[in-house]
């Protein structure tokens, strides 16, 4: 359960008619955010009325609003009580002719920030009228992101085997992911999950193996064998999933399940991305964790990829892998099609260009040269283009100079694995970097 709290704090020396306009405004435009919010019977015009009111509560999320002037001492209450993520609002002056100062928000709100700051606490901000777009916008993408916070709190990551040699950027270590996202990081051998599909009958597995061919076509034009095996991994991770409430993986690919096992662990991820279960290859831990903000603030599931080629004219990134993405995501001229991977020459692996989409945002949860935490966010539109080579692939056109976009990233040191969620998601993940104390690189 998501607890979001409203604090409309003041005194009642100023103009309460106008005052009680806006708390009534504003209530309104919170319920049609989220239906659940918290809302006092009245405005909170004293310290004993606000301490009243907040001994009820356990919140996720304040909406602190000075409805009229208040001094530090409010917001200071409100802080000695409470440490979840803050919106900080300020109401515009209602009337300006000359008269008296119905609300002096604003004054109010340079009271509450420095206490805020004093306290060392992150907060988002607004200014303006319960009625304005840009105020409904931000409060939205506020409350989106202390949800997802929430979610963090809950989420048992998976790392399936180590990085292979080179790959280390997507290893994460257990403390550093509970300490700076408050999730869980689960780690197994890529061998446990292999043996366990290698105990499965051809019977263990004929579900797995029917549900496949609904997503995949032209499965039968992959050796009969490797499509057994493919759906014997894929009874394996999904049992391992379901027993240990994993809601995202990261999972080694290469070598070991072609040496190891004979068959690729591509087509399998693809599928767990196209159920809603972010899974990243190549033991890209973080590139997991950026799918997994990006399914949940979006609905659907992101491409995980290289970015691989560069069209200066058409302005635009191509991203690639070699076969994991969601079959969801394929053009619908195509479809997802079964496929060999392009080094090793054994399939299944997914063949498909990605589909159109008018807004999508590039992300990246990645450590700068000194191992801190900082985010890569990236505006743009995903065009209507075919497979570009053997795997799947999208193309982005961005909102910003593409050719630029990859020599800042690249001179910036950024990992070679980034998520495109399907949406434009920006607004939502620079709040939530706020929340979590991490640095936003925008592009």
């Amino acid at each position: 359960m998501f607890n979001s709290v409203y604090i409309p704090i003041g005194v009642p020396t100023f103009h309460l008619e106008s005052a009680q306009k806006e708390f009534e405004k504003s209530i309104k435009l919170l319920k049609g955010i989220d239906n659940d919010v918290i809302v006092p019977s009245e405005m909170l015009l004293s310290i004993d009325k606000l301490n009243d009111f907040m001994a009820e509560q356990n919140p996720d999320l304040l909406i602190v609003q000075n409805i009229t002037f208040a001094n530090g001492a409010y917001i200071t209450e409100v802080l000695r009580k409470f440490d979840c993520p803050v919106l900080l609002w300020t109401l515009r002056e209602p009337v300006i002719d000359g008269g008296r100062l119905r609300l002096n928000s604003l004054t109010g709100a340079f009271s509450a920030a420095n206490a805020l700051r004093n306290f060392k606490r992150k907060f988002e901000y607004i200014f303006g009228s319960p009625e304005e777009d840009e105020v409904r916008e931000k409060i939205s993408s506020v409350f989106a992101a202390a949800k997802l916070k929430k979610a963090l709190m809950s989420l048992n990551i998976l790392q399936i085997g180590h990085t292979p040699q080179g790959f280390g950027f997507g290893r994460a270590l257990d403390h550093e992911m509970a300490v700076t996202f408050g999730s869980n990081l689960l780690s197994i051998e890529a061998r446990e999950l292999i043996d366990r599909a290698k105990s499965y009958s051809d019977d263990d597995i004929k579900e797995y193996l029917d549900d496949a061919k609904t997503r995949i076509k032209d499965l039968c034009s992959i050796d009969s064998k490797n499509v057994n095996d493919f759906a014997k991994l894929y009874k394996a991770y999904d049992s391992y999933i379901k027993e240990n409430n994993i809601g995202a993986l990261s999972s080694r690919c290469w070598p070991d399940f072609f040496t190891s096992f004979g068959t690729p662990v591509c087509a399998v991820l693809a599928i767990l991305n196209d159920l809603n279960l972010p899974a990243a290859c190549e033991t890209d831990t973080y590139g997991a964790l950026s799918m997994y903000m990006s399914l949940y603030l979006t609905g659907k599931p992101a491409f995980f990829g290289d970015p691989v080629s560069l069209d200066e004219k058409e302005n635009t990134i191509t991203f690639w892998h070699c076969g994991t993405a969601a079959c969801s995501l394929a053009r619908e001229d195509t479809g997802a099609v079964a496929g060999v991977h392009c080094n090793r020459k054994i399939g299944p692996t997914l063949e498909f260009g990605c589909k159109a989409e008018e807004k999508v945002t590039i992300i990246r949860v990645g450590k700068d040269e000194n191992g801190k935490f900082r985010l890569f966010l990236c505006k743009g539109s995903a065009l209507d283009k075919p497979k570009q080579f053997i795997g799947t692939s999208i193309v982005v056109k961005t909102e910003n100079n593409s050719k630029d976009i990859i020599n800042k990233a690249v001179t910036a040191g950024w990992e070679p694995h980034f998520a495109v969620a399907m949406g434009d998601i920006c607004s939502e993940m620079e709040a939530l970097s706020n929340f979590l104390g991490i640095e936003v690189e925008k592009y």
